[in-house]
């Protein structure tokens, strides 16, 4: 197939473009490289060493023989371009990656904010836009995130997108239908992708797009069987508040003897996946698209849960790190159970990685042969969701004052 894989310079874009070329299809990655730019906004750099995506490119295809095409085309802002692209190329399916992705940086202010949401809700709507009017039928697969949901406890499994509800008539007949389960987002960054789902509705309904929606849990790792392949295809590797997630977060932590950051109680549950099933499932949605016609498909794209506590006690029994509690940043529960269905990426041959897997020491080891690019004024979590939090922080670059309990 060809496949334009959007937002293909980033965290899951770059190794999921590696792991669709490998296999055989015709990739090309549209980015407007804004990933980059805020990282030189905010005075930090991927933990991992990154060459330009063209020096990328020409080193995959030095080492494969195989070529993945680079265009810098802005979704958001450059409509015409976007659909001047897709009409020449005309791409079998569409991987949609391109949108603002961290959840505390939507939050850091009315800027911030007005940014994730000008540039994840316009680069989708755009997106749609361009194949209802090229009359394209590529199959769309979009990366989601298990924010759509929330983290409030239910008691039940949250289901693959959609909830089986009764509705009593007038008459006193009960009729059953699936609507979207109720989006509960914690964050700006989450109530963009929580908009794309009712864009995604819509157009499959009105337009009979073929769509595919994955909601993914917090991705761990850094390394896919590509980026081993040679030292300058390396993944990004974020430690900082801002993108940095949880688990990479406290193993970056733990190998520059950095107290592992903690917030509340530490009993947010959350969604876990491995970054080579992360592509794996990507791969797997591509061979199994909805019909033409058809309701948007939705995937809980995890593996495992775990309360955020438990990883840090994990990885400190692990490294020998001490724990810091710290003011929670975020408007959330302190505490939250999560049960979440993920039968269908199972039942399509899915074998998921575990933590339990031993792959928590090759992140150590990434952590630190690169622990000399570390920012340690850069590890705290300072991006506040109400202000009254935000005076709360505590804030040391050097984690002197941080409250230590092994």
């Amino acid at each position: 197939m060809k496949i334009a894989v959007m937002g293909g310079d980033g965290f899951i874009g770059w190794p999921t473009a590696l792991h669709l070329s490998e296999v055989g299809h015709d990739v090309h990655i549209l980015d407007n490289l804004s990933r980059r730019w805020i990282d030189t906004e905010l005075g930090v750099q991927s933990l991992t060493p990154m060459d330009s995506i063209q020096e990328r490119t020409r080193i995959w295809h030095a080492e494969t023989g195989r070529r993945i095409h680079f265009n810098l085309i802005d979704l958001g802002r450059d409509y015409e371009l976007l659909k001047n692209w897709l009409g020449e190329h005309r791409p079998d399916a569409v991987i949609h990656f391109a949108e603002q992705r961290a959840a505390p940086y939507s939050m850091k202010s009315d800027r911030h904010k007005n940014y994730t949401v000008n540039n994840n809700v316009s680069a989708t709507h755009n997106l749609l836009n361009a194949l209802v009017e090229l009359n394209l039928d590529a199959h769309l697969v979009h990366l989601g995130t298990m924010g759509v949901y929330g983290y409030s406890t239910v008691g039940a499994a949250i289901p693959e997108g959609y909830l089986p509800v009764g509705i009593t008539t007038e008459s006193g007949e009960t009729v059953s239908q699936d609507i979207l389960y109720p989006a509960n987002p914690g964050s700006i960054y989450h109530m963009t992708k929580c908009l794309d789902q009712l864009l995604f509705q819509f157009y499959a309904k009105n337009d009979a797009l073929r769509i595919t929606d994955l909601h993914q849990g917090i991705v761990w790792g850094t390394h896919t069987a590509q980026t081993r392949r040679h030292e300058q295809l390396v993944n990004r590797f974020d430690y900082d508040g801002d993108y940095g997630t949880v688990l990479n977060r406290f193993l970056i932590q733990a190998a520059i003897g950095y107290p592992l950051t903690v917030h509340g109680t530490g009993g947010q549950t959350r969604a876990f996946i491995h970054i080579q099933d992360s592509v794996r499932c990507i791969e797997l949605a591509l061979k199994n698209p909805p019909a033409r016609g058809s309701r948007v498909e939705i995937f809980n794209q995890m593996t495992e849960t775990h309360r955020v506590r438990d990883l840090a006690r994990m990885i400190g029994d692990m490294t020998g790190a001490e724990i810091a509690w710290l003011p929670n940043p975020r408007k959330e529960a302190p505490e939250n159970e999560l049960v979440v269905k993920n039968d269908k990426f199972l039942d399509l041959g899915l074998s998921p990685t575990k933590l339990k897997d031993g792959l928590l020491s090759e992140i150590v080891d990434v952590a630190k042969k690169y622990s000399y690019r570390v920012d340690r004024s850069r590890v705290p979590a300072v991006s506040a969701w109400t202000k009254d939090i935000a005076a709360k922080i505590v804030h040391d670059p050097e984690g002197r004052r941080l409250k230590s309990v092994s």
